[in-house]
């Protein structure tokens, strides 16, 4: 049996490294989301380079969260590699300890950088997204009415006066609130004739409640509102559901969102499937761990490291791959979401486990 001051050593070196692997990977997305913000918004009147570094900075933790499976695919695989290079684990194995013993402490600092990501940095990243949507849009307010048709879903409200479409170029605050908004209001007949431009709206209880509104009418005539009202029966929970994106909402608030817009009858596809997915993302990299072990255990001479470290990227890019298609069969509704989860992380962990057994125990 493995003693537990080997066990600790391998899950600190591990840990090591993943730290490592991450604070690289958090400079590297900031320095790209940083120039890459500047060149869209330096032009804008107020910004300031001290905005954008701020901006960059909220935005951050969820791109790194989108990252968090590879850097511990990338992180195992280096520290299997830089045990085998040191010879430790062929003396491990010389001692009669298993490849499962010494996996362990590893598969175990897998999980728990897992539990670590959904639980801290998960809500960490929603806040810090939704408020740099805050102060972007806050920057950018006014500069422009136009509605970007592919990233921004309209949804179409029905009242007894008649009909109104409703677009916006910013969704924020969990979709209660739009930036240069657009608001088509429709007679009875389906005609359009009313058309308000909005800088600021807020859903209240009955009513879109709009600020600084630019309103133009069929006869051709344009009025200027500090303020004004639109009469709505939309409930937040719908517009949530339909405006608000899953990743803006914390870990630890999706099961309230989930079960208030299924008790209006609404699916929730999208914010059930990014809970699952969340639940099985320290799950996730233990299996990436596996498939990183397949790669990495074998004692491997200078100038082999190449070619292992090519077969764990390709196992883990295709591994994403599978992970994304079927989520996106779970928000489609094609699938259930909780088997849209798990499928991929069963699937891997199967291979990394056959794998092993068939080069260690076989």
């Amino acid at each position: 049996m493995m003693g537990w001051t080997l066990g600790r050593y391998f899950l600190f070196r591990y840990a090591t490294i993943t730290t490592w692997f991450f604070l690289g990977i958090f400079a590297l997305v900031f320095l790209i989301d940083f120039t890459e913000l500047t060149s869209r918004t330096s032009r804008i009147p107020g910004f300031s380079y001290q905005i954008g570094a701020l901006i960059s900075a909220l935005r951050v933790p969820m791109l790194v969260l989108q990252t968090v499976p590879f850097v511990g695919l990338f992180a195992a695989m280096a520290t299997l590699v830089s045990l085998n290079r040191k010879y430790e684990l062929v003396v491990a194995r010389a001692a009669g300890i298993s490849a499962w013993q010494f996996l362990l402490p590893v598969c175990l600092g897998a999980l728990l950088f897992g539990v670590l990501a959904v639980g801290v940095l998960n809500p960490l990243a929603a806040h810090g997204l939704s408020r740099s949507q805050h102060i972007e849009s806050l920057l950018r307010s006014g500069s422009s009415n136009a509605v970007d048709e592919d990233s921004t879903p309209w949804i179409r409200q029905k009242t007894t006066s008649g009909d109104t479409i409703i677009g916006a170029r910013a969704i924020l605050n969990q979709g209660l609130e739009m930036a240069d908004a657009t608001f088509f209001v429709l007679d009875k007949n389906g005609d359009i004739v009313e058309r308000k431009d909005a800088k600021r709206v807020f859903l209240r209880d009955g009513y879109w409640e709009l600020h600084d509104v630019s309103t133009m009418t069929d006869a051709g005539t344009k009025q200027i509102q500090k303020l004004a009202q639109i009469p709505t029966d939309l409930k937040p929970e719908f517009v949530q559901e339909r405006l608000a994106r899953p990743e803006t909402i914390p870990f630890y608030d999706l099961p309230g969102k989930i079960e208030v817009a299924r008790s209006f009858g609404l699916s929730a596809n999208a914010f059930a499937m990014q809970f699952d997915s969340l639940v099985a993302l320290p799950f996730l990299l233990v299996a990436m761990t596996l498939i990183a072990a397949t790669v990495s255990m074998r004692f491997a001479r200078m100038g082999q490291s190449a070619t292992m470290i090519l077969g764990g990227v390709v196992a883990g890019f295709l591994l994403y791959v599978v992970s994304v298609l079927v989520k996106a069969f779970g928000v489609a509704g094609f699938v259930p979401t909780l088997i849209a989860a798990w499928f991929p992380v069963v699937v891997a962990m199967f291979f990394g486990v056959t794998f092993l057994l068939y080069k260690e125990d076989g």
